[in-house]
């Protein structure tokens, strides 16, 4: 059994032998991702797997890896855009995905984000930059008096749920989907605009897809209170970027903290060190001191890194030894 997995990272490696050990079977690592150029060295392996910011777009790379008698895409990531599903589907792949990595990883960097733009720190660390260490008129909130809104109540959003909950925050929530086991720390809304409305911390935690894309329009950020936080750490295209910084400049909400923008695969892990930042989008917000970008850090913890190895390459085993996988996103 041989499988073959691109995009990897050097953090991922250990991750890889230790997988490969437990369970019997060889995996070539390759640092390029998955595309037309790239699609050849599929030959002679039994599956796939990837985690990549580029787009799987070409129907020559689906008919290629029928060819070759692959049966499966095994993706690292909980999001699965970048697959052409009806494609797949076409050339009988079944893709699979990583539901859930590290819900805590995600929830941390939230909480974080959270409690550090309450206490002003991006414009207090902006003032320190250029020698100001005054903090008159900065007085911060604390948590515990806070309301935090999520939208999108599910592993990774209820755990950011409880998270806050153990810190005192009064904790509401907008999910189509009511669990049971989380009434006792949230309050379910009615609706999104509920918790726009009442939220002091808006965090978003839905998937990204039709529905959802451009999720935080305009209207959606005038719901918002004028001293309120957004906080996405889901997928960028959710949130209406344009509307955003907009809305930030006019302050009609009090700032932000982004672990992901639309167009990232195009500035985040670069180095643009003494050079122009490549999109005006970034750079309008990059000289807002009342917001915060992390460039889709989220995911990147040790216990992550392993789950997302082991349950993708899990998954795409499953697939080449019984045909299905309990991780089939079609």
């Amino acid at each position: 059994m041989k499988l073959i997995m691109f995009s990897v990272r050097e953090d991922e490696k250990p991750a890889v032998k230790a997988w490969e050990k437990r369970n019997g079977a060889e995996v070539i690592t390759v640092t390029d991702p998955l595309t037309l150029e790239t699609v050849d060295l599929v030959e002679g392996y039994s599956g796939v797997c990837l985690q990549q910011r580029i787009d799987v777009t070409d129907e020559e790379i689906y008919r290629k890896l029928e060819s070759f008698g692959i049966k499966q895409i095994a993706l690292r990531t909980a999001g699965y855009d970048i697959i052409n599903l009806n494609l797949a589907k076409k050339y009988h792949l079944k893709v699979t995905n990583v539901p859930a990595y590290s819900p805590t990883s995600v929830a941390e960097l939230v909480v974080m984000q959270a409690l550090r733009l309450i206490r002003n720190n991006p414009i207090v660390e902006d003032q320190m930059n250029n020698g100001d260490f005054r903090w008159g008129g900065m007085i911060a909130k604390e948590i515990n008096t806070l309301t935090v809104g999520i939208i999108g109540a599910g592993k990774i959003g209820g755990t950011a749920a409880r998270l806050f909950n153990a810190l005192g925050a009064n904790v509401i929530a907008y999910d189509p989907i009511v669990r049971e086991e989380l009434k006792e720390i949230l309050t379910y809304e009615q609706d999104q605009q509920s918790v726009l409305e009442k939220a002091d911390i808006v965090s978003l935690h839905v998937p990204l897809n039709e529905s959802t894309t451009q999720l935080i329009d305009a209207e959606a950020l005038t719901q918002m209170k004028s001293d309120a936080y957004l906080i996405n750490a889901a997928r960028g295209p959710i949130v209406d970027i344009k509307a955003l910084i907009k809305a930030l400049k006019e302050k009609k909400i009090a700032g932000a903290a982004l672990d992901t923008l639309p167009n990232e695969q195009h500035f985040f892990n670069f180095n643009f060190k003494n050079q122009s930042l490549p999109d005006r989008d970034l750079e309008a917000l990059m000289s807002m001191n009342n917001v915060l970008i992390t460039p889709h850090i989220g995911f990147y913890t040790t216990v992550a890194v392993q789950n997302m190895v082991d349950i993708s390459l899990g998954s795409a085993l499953e697939i080449l030894q019984t045909e299905e996988s309990k991780n089939e996103v079609y």
